[in-house]
């Protein structure tokens, strides 16, 4: 599903605003509410798994929407229908995150739950790496008919809904008296140390903003909108590096360091990014980008699955997405109106220090508190 959902978002910036002809905004609005669509979803997910006590039906539920919603992009003549393609899409992802992760929690020890997160996202960041270089080379084919590479694209959709449904087990996994729980209760029962995590999780959404303004930069200083896909290729590959290794080290120090080292790289990546510094300076700006995901991402999945209890797994998982994608989405429309009214260079100065904020205020709160991250 990676592999199928990354072409599309590869060539969505350039289908965007050059197939298009629509402003950088709208590229901040339809990814930024597509996400925080995802989120909603999530977060209601996660708690009907909980309360029906079942995973398997909600990650099939989620990959078949999505494989379903891909013949929609090829066909879109304007904004909102890109919109309502993007929306069913990420409604389709937002519906099997919690319950795919819940089971991977389900079935790990808690030893080894940081190399465990760590592996399911470099493993997600495999198809994403891939995914670049299948669009670069279907668009040489189709000779650049973004169109036409959208329907290919679809195939691999199917084909992970089909392996799905004949792979995924269902965990044994039961509420601890048996019990169905009203819906709304899990959330309210969620306890102070998970709540302080997801205010964590959310101030860290807000310092970053969607990875298509990676490929927008990219196109800003010159990449044509054929290789632009390749911007995702270094991303993906500073991310695949670190993200095993990373959640690997989380089982022997404090998530939180980790944290704080993830949130210092995305300071210095804007930061980077945010200068005319030539293709050069734009790959590593991007590495260090894909870094940065590999030192927080699969951190926070393992640190909710640890906080969490038993019957609040998925319900947990949902919270900690929807708060994410709210604040993707407010830093995403941020980044949309500062691109169009300032340029690239300013958007991502900006980035830099709304992640400089975050970083300052996560350190100020470890210092407070003995492990505000856990």
């Amino acid at each position: 599903m990676d592999l199928s959902s990354e072409i599309y978002h590869a060539l969505l910036p350039a289908f965007i605003t050059v197939t298009l002809g629509l402003p950088a905004v709208a590229l901040g609005a339809i990814d930024g509410v597509a996400e925080a669509t995802a989120s909603f979803a999530k977060l209601a997910s996660g708690r009907l798994s909980d309360r029906s006590r079942k995973r398997k039906p909600w990650v099939l539920l989620g990959y078949g929407l999505a494989a379903l919603s891909k013949p929609l992009f090829p066909i879109a003549q304007g904004a909102l229908e890109l919109m309502g393609a993007r929306f069913a899409d990420r409604v389709g992802k937002g519906i099997r995150g919690a319950p795919r992760d819940a089971i991977i929690a389900d079935e790990t020890p808690p030893e080894i739950r940081g190399r465990a997160f760590g592996l399911r996202q470099a493993l997600d960041t495999v198809g994403a790496l891939i995914a670049p270089l299948a669009a670069i080379g279907l668009m040489y084919l189709f000779l650049e008919n973004i169109r036409a590479v959208f329907w290919i694209a679809a195939i691999p959709a199917a084909l992970s809904f089909l392996l799905a449904l004949a792979a995924v087990k269902e965990p044994s996994v039961h509420l601890p008296d048996g019990k169905q729980q009203p819906l709304f209760s899990g959330f309210r029962d969620l306890d102070k140390p998970m709540r302080r995590l997801l205010a964590v999780a959310f101030l860290f959404s807000l310092a970053r903003f969607s990875e298509s303004f990676l490929i927008l930069r990219a196109l800003d200083i010159g990449v044509s909108a054929t290789l632009s896909p390749l911007a995702l290729v270094a991303f993906n590959l500073g991310f695949l590096a670190l993200a095993y290794p990373a959640g690997a080290l989380s089982d022997r120090l404090s998530p939180r360091h980790i944290l704080i080292a993830g949130m210092s790289v995305l300071v210095v990546a804007n930061l980077l990014l945010g200068q005319d510094i030539g293709v050069v300076g734009l790959v590593v700006g991007i590495l260090l980008w894909g870094a940065h995901m590999a030192l927080t991402q699969g951190i926070f999945a393992r640190m909710i699955a640890d906080a969490a209890p038993d019957h609040l797994r998925a319900t947990s998982f949902g919270a900690y997405y929807f708060v994410s994608g709210i604040g993707t989405l407010v830093a995403s429309l941020a980044a949309g109106f500062i691109w169009d009214r300032d340029g690239g260079s300013m958007t991502f100065l900006a980035g830099a220090g709304a992640a400089a904020v975050a970083l300052a205020m996560l350190s100020l709160l470890g210092e407070s508190r003995r492990d505000p991250a856990r």
